[in-house]
């Protein structure tokens, strides 16, 4: 209950504040009116194409990072870019922060309208988020810049670059923190490795979003308004190719899902096991800290831990490996291997099906996770422990000598308890297919 009631208050917090600035922001540029109409209508275009060319999974908190990222380096860029904006071809700007507010969230109001129309996207939270790291940027630039105190300490030159992309990566690291806190309120996962993957965003997409941001500032002082499309035309194509890599990845998995089903429809395993195992063990590899990369191989492994049932001449009984002998449970993961290596998955994937019968001392951590998750709905099954799932665990916390890794099981037991495996995980794919 205490968990249910900070992860509202996160919310509400990051919202409440957000909603504030909008509102002092909004209210503040009405009743001044807009300075400098033409920079901001600019920027503003600017921001709302970045918007409109993001792509979000069609569930929030489906298939997408943990975080419910999904890159928009245009809007994010342009957004900095005017947040860190101090004169226009040479000229002095005086749009101020709660300008800046005003314009951000108008623009990304305006771009994600169609997003919510489809039902794609957590585009609230993504909202607050932007107002406040806008806001943070402006609030230690703008200040400083106007009041030429900046000037006078760094100048025009190499000093002044340098500050707008250590305030950038600063920026940068509150929307990670956000990002982390607000992901955790919405889906129950430890903060800890939604910041982790957060944070290692940043080095890849993230740190190009700062730096064009830098870059389009600077540009437009120099230069003017004109330095905008010179700059938004690659990031506008590198965001028209996250769409359609997010796409074949998306299909990548459909396909992986509907192979491991193949076991389902010839009747050696009960119908839908294989998607529970699969959020069951991406749930557990959460609460262990596993990276976005190693739940991609924790959960596509998960799919097709089965798939060497195929082999067998007889079904077992409910598909339930659990109860056969070491031997023979060895040997259908071989073989399961073995296809899943046939069928062009990532050869981590296949070491995780072909090992996951072996002693978990032996075993990837993936492997570990696999067996513990399919023992347990396994044991959970039609005719199995009559206790339900206490009863299971108990049986597997007396196989943790040999068979399941201790802090597995009790990984397992916590995500049960807050009922957090049947909903699946945030996560597009990191293997680059195509």
């Amino acid at each position: 209950m205490r968990t249910v009631r900070s992860c509202g208050a996160t919310v509400a917090l990051v919202r409440g504040a957000a909603g504030a600035l909008t509102v002092a922001g909004l209210g503040w540029t009405a009743w001044h009116g807009v300075v400098e109409p033409g920079t901001a209508l600019a920027f503003g275009v600017l921001i709302t194409i970045g918007e409109l060319a993001r792509r979000d999974s069609a569930d929030g908190a489906g298939h997408a990072p943990a975080g419910g990222r999904q890159p928009a380096p245009l809007g994010s860029a342009g957004a900095l870019a005017y947040a860190l904006l101090g004169q226009n071809a040479g000229q002095p700007t005086h749009h101020g922060v709660l300008q800046i507010v005003a314009v951000v969230v108008a623009a990304a109001l305006v771009g994600v309208v169609p997003h919510v129309a489809l039902g794609r996207g957590p585009a609230l939270d993504h909202v607050a988020r932007r107002v406040l790291t806008v806001t943070f940027a402006a609030v230690c630039f703008q200040p400083l810049y106007n009041s030429g105190r900046l000037g006078d300490l760094l100048g025009q030159g190499p000093l002044l670059a340098v500050y707008l992309v250590l305030l950038l990566g600063l920026t940068a690291l509150c929307d990670a923190v956000l990002a982390a806190a607000l992901a955790g309120a919405r889906t129950g996962w430890p903060y800890g490795p939604l910041l982790r993957d957060e944070l290692r965003a940043l080095l890849g997409i993230g740190s190009a979003i700062c730096a064009s941001g830098v870059v389009m500032a600077l540009g437009v002082a120099v230069a003017g308004l004109w330095a905008l499309p010179v700059f938004s035309v690659p990031l506008l194509l590198t965001q028209l190719s996250f769409r359609r890599i997010s796409a074949i990845r998306t299909t990548y998995r459909q396909t992986i899902t509907s192979l491991a089903r193949a076991t389902e429809i010839a009747g050696y395993t009960r119908p839908g096991h294989s998607r529970r195992v699969a959020a069951l063990s991406c749930a557990v590899g959460r609460e262990l800290g596993l990276s976005e990369r190693e739940l991609t191989v924790l959960e596509y492994a998960a799919l097709m831990h089965d798939i060497g049932q195929l082999s067998l001449v007889d079904p077992v009984p409910s598909g339930a490996t659990a109860v056969l002998p070491a031997v023979e449970r060895e040997r259908i993961a071989r073989l399961g291997g073995e296809v899943a290596r046939q069928t062009g998955v990532p050869a981590e994937v296949a070491v995780v099906v072909e090992r996951q019968a072996e002693p978990y001392r032996e075993q990837p951590v993936a492997a570990r996770i696999v067996r513990a998750v399919n023992a347990y709905d396994d044991l959970v099954g039609p005719g199995r422990h009559p206790g339900g799932s206490l009863a299971a665990l108990e049986h597997l916390r007396l196989g943790t000598a040999h068979d399941y890794q201790p802090e597995v099981v009790e990984c397992l037991a916590r995500v049960l308890q807050r009922g957090g495996g049947p909903s699946g995980r945030a996560g597009v794919s990191a293997f680059p297919h195509g």
